[in-house]
């Protein structure tokens, strides 16, 4: 009950990528220290010019009446009983206590400006945040399948910023954030939640929740506040597949089916299924990426260009290397190619990863 109450008071917070700071107790400590430091300091230049105070009680200030007057200058209470009678006293007063004394209250109080400084700060990074995220991705869900297409993402190019995670844990959130993404903790089903994470200006949107019925009712939420962002969504049992293109998904992926078919081939052809993971890890070996033809490229046939075409995009339709409507190639295909990766040198213009099973 504790956990859920604690969920609903940041449901729907925004997580910015947490920077490095000193230890809230050490930071305490630092501050307690020198205030003391101070406090010490005062009393000692007071004892030693004991002769030039005046006490109204029995005349003479010790070194207890000079933690006395120390304590209640620092603290601004000036109760008058010890009082700086001769002239150097006074001076110092003037040049060293009254200074003592504001370093003093700007300590006492360092930890409340310091909120309100952090608080300023945040709102400045959140707010230009807003203004400047435009075509960023959505991932729902931190676990296992979001941070694996993360990691993908990431690979082609894709800044950390660009990246928003939902999640309805705020320990995941907190995870998230720590490795430099923005997050926002609370139930991606509820439209309020996803309207935080900028999801109406989003290009696309990766659904990696636990459950099919969660991941149904984030692409239908998120297919009504963005009718243009791309949609890939990962479900358990195939049969849910359907419902989801239906709720608005461009693309599912089975993940129990998909390692089930990746185990098959493995028993078969370890080899082969060496190559099959290879292809659908990013940024090593062998990468499966789409790409536009160029200019060079058209009116060729599928064999005559430099890179290994799977198959052709040309419009709607996927059309496999083989297939005679394949070529020649148009200027509007887009070509489903395996390239050699090179983490040194830059992805190749307009190229897109295809989706992760």
């Amino acid at each position: 009950m504790a956990r859920n109450a604690d969920e609903r008071l940041t449901n729907g917070r925004i997580h910015l990528p947490k920077r490095v700071v000193e230890r809230p107790l050490r930071q305490v400590a630092k501050r307690v220290t020198m205030a003391l430091s101070i406090l010490v300091a005062t009393a000692l230049l007071v004892w030693f010019d004991h002769d030039g105070y005046n006490d109204n009680v029995d005349g003479e200030v010790d070194l207890l009446d000079a933690f006395y007057y120390a304590t209640v200058t620092l603290s601004t209470t000036g109760y008058g009983d010890i009082a700086p009678a001769s002239d150097m006293a006074r001076l110092v007063n003037i040049l060293v206590i009254t200074p003592l004394r504001v370093l003093f209250l700007i300590i006492l109080v360092g930890t409340t400006l310091e909120v309100l400084t952090e608080r300023t700060r945040e709102e400045w990074r959140l707010n230009r945040w807003r203004s400047a995220l435009r075509d960023h991705t959505v991932v729902v869900g931190f676990g296992t399948k979001g941070r694996s297409a993360i990691q993908t993402l990431c690979a082609t190019g894709l800044k950390k910023m660009q990246i928003v995670v939902v999640d309805p844990s705020n320990k995941v959130i907190e995870a998230a954030t720590a490795e430099g993404f923005v997050g926002v903790a609370g139930d991606a089903t509820r439209s309020d939640v996803l309207l935080r994470a900028e999801l109406q200006k989003a290009r696309q949107v990766v659904i990696a929740t636990q459950r099919d019925d969660t991941a149904v009712l984030v692409a239908l939420t998120a297919r009504q506040l963005n009718r243009t962002a791309k949609i890939v969504a990962a479900v358990r049992e195939e049969e849910n597949a359907p419902l989801l293109r239906q709720s608005g998904a461009d693309a599912v992926i089975t993940s129990a089916s998909a390692a089930g078919r990746l185990l098959g081939l493995s028993v078969l052809s370890p080899s082969a299924g060496t190559v099959m993971e290879d292809l659908i890890q990013q940024g090593s070996g062998l990468d499966l990426v789409e790409r536009p033809v160029i200019k060079a490229e058209v009116g060729k046939s599928v064999r005559e260009t430099e890179d290994l075409v799977v198959s052709v995009l040309r419009g709607h339709r996927l059309l496999a290397y083989d297939d005679p409507s394949a070529s020649p190639l148009q200027l509007t295909d887009r070509l489903i190619t395996i390239i050699r990766a090179t983490p040194s040198a830059p992805q190749p213009p307009d190229t897109r990863p295809l989706p992760q099973q």
